[in-house]
């Protein structure tokens, strides 16, 4: 097995603390600026969530030398294209512009991660507060399914856990934020210290290097925080829940404790959760959509994180039919695959699957940009984005056997979202040969 070619890039650190990585190529005459902050969502605490959202959204309401508003229009004018992100471990922002306004999108970016704070004010975070919590409305509480993942990082991680609250935070505790929390939370997160700035694509290196020192080099450097401890997921039972809520099909959803990102152990069972379901061939999607035609859709995957990780079976059911059959058919599928592990050919295949999804991230500047700033900043490593292929190398169905049997021979999360007016019909979700000691609740939604 052969990966994706290495890579070429540069790397080096600034007075003010800030990593800086430069990557040419001649994909197009144009530049992508990413900003990547060591700061998500498991950087808040209880009663304090959202808050690394809600301050993506306030990074672009202009800084002190630059007025609200003209950090989008600026951009735009110039044909760029714009936007930011927050997860967990980390918030990005990212400008992907023709050559020829590199220095803009620097000047822009280090102008908001020096200058900010004094820009903001209550106005502005109260309509900020009111933008996101339309953004969760529409796209979380008011979408068939859309919280599925919120009580499932809930039930899988614990109270308290930094993984156990949504991104996007919730209603209440966007209510309560107040414009000194905002401010602190700057002040803690958005050190030049905490950050790492890549350019790619197409600029000439010595301008590149002579804009970003104007710019960067001066702001007061910081103190990055304190790392998050990592701190795995166990459950000591079963757990069952039940959600009535208005949607016309039933979907459930399966999940258990996994590893952490960037391990040998996430890999595994990232071939693994791939053999379960990429493709209409694979073992659950035959027997579940094509054989037996109980579920429309069904799909499995590992979702490894900074600090700890959790593996989902997923599968909605067709109509008429029960999540507690659907559920019998995935833990039969689980049982004849801790009996009899996976082949070589399952393997290969995989893995091809993968190479792909790694050699597509190598088709743009943007993509390039992303990838080196995310292993920069949750491994510690850009190197770690050429050797990401090398995670997948050598694996054997003996390998596989034994994660399988780590990860699905422990307790589970099992979410059964039914239609209101069918809940009876519907079932628990809940086969025979599912354990019998759990903890069931209903849920309402």
């Amino acid at each position: 097995m052969h990966g994706p070619g290495h890579l070429e890039f540069e790397e080096y650190t600034l007075a003010s603390g800030l990593t800086v990585i430069l990557h040419r190529d001649g994909f197009s005459p144009a530049a992508a600026v990413m900003v990547m902050y060591h700061a998500g969502s498991k950087n808040e605490s209880p009663g304090r969530t959202g808050l690394a959202h809600l301050f993506e959204h306030l990074m672009f309401k202009g800084s002190e030398h630059v007025a609200d508003g003209e950090h989008f229009r600026l951009l735009q004018e110039a044909g760029a294209t714009v936007n930011g992100s927050t997860s967990e471990d980390r918030t990005n922002y990212y400008e992907v512009v023709p050559s020829n306004y590199l220095e803009l999108a620097l000047f822009l970016e280090a102008d908001r991660m020096g200058f900010l704070p004094g820009a903001v004010d209550q106005a502005k975070l109260d309509n900020q507060r009111e933008v996101v919590k339309n953004e969760r409305r529409q796209n979380y509480d008011n979408v068939p399914y859309g919280t599925a993942y919120e009580t499932i990082a809930r039930e899988v991680y614990g109270s308290g856990h930094p993984y156990s609250w949504p991104v996007i935070g919730s209603m209440e505790d966007l209510s309560a934020a107040s414009l000194e929390d905002v401010k602190e939370f700057f002040r803690t997160h958005y050190s030049p210290a905490n950050a790492c700035l890549v350019v790619s694509g197409d600029f000439v290196r010595g301008q590149a290097v002579e804009w970003i020192g104007k710019y960067f080099d001066s702001l007061p450097r910081g103190v990055p925080p304190a790392p998050v401890a990592p701190a795995l997921a166990r459950l000591a039972e079963d757990r069952h829940i039940v959600s009535p809520e208005n949607v016309h099909l039933p979907r459930l959803f399966l999940s258990w404790p996994g590893p952490m990102r960037e391990t040998r152990e996430d890999a595994l069972l990232d071939i693994l959760t791939t053999i379960l379901s990429a493709g209409k061939n694979s073992r659950l999607y035959r027997p579940l959509v094509f054989e037996r035609q109980i579920a429309q859709s069904v799909s499995a995957f590992t979702d490894g994180k900074e600090i700890a990780g959790m593996v989902t079976i997923d599968a909605t059911a067709r109509p008429g039919e029960s999540l507690s059959e659907v559920s019998r058919c995935i833990f039969g599928v689980i049982e004849e695959l801790l009996a009899h592990g996976v082949t070589e050919r399952e393997i290969e295949a995989a893995y091809n699957g993968k190479e792909a999804q790694i050699a597509s991230r190598l088709t743009t500047s943007l993509g390039i940009a992303n990838g080196l700033a995310t292993a920069r900043t949750l491994t510690g490593d850009a190197e770690n984005f050429n050797r990401d292929s090398g995670r997948f190398q050598g694996i054997t169905p003996e390998e596989i056997l034994r994660a399988a049997r780590t990860v699905f021979s422990a307790h589970h999360v099992s979410l059964s979202i039914v239609p209101r007016e069918k809940m009876a019909s519907a079932g628990t979700a809940r086969p025979d040969n599912d354990r019998a000691s759990d903890h069931t609740s209903t849920g309402t939604a």
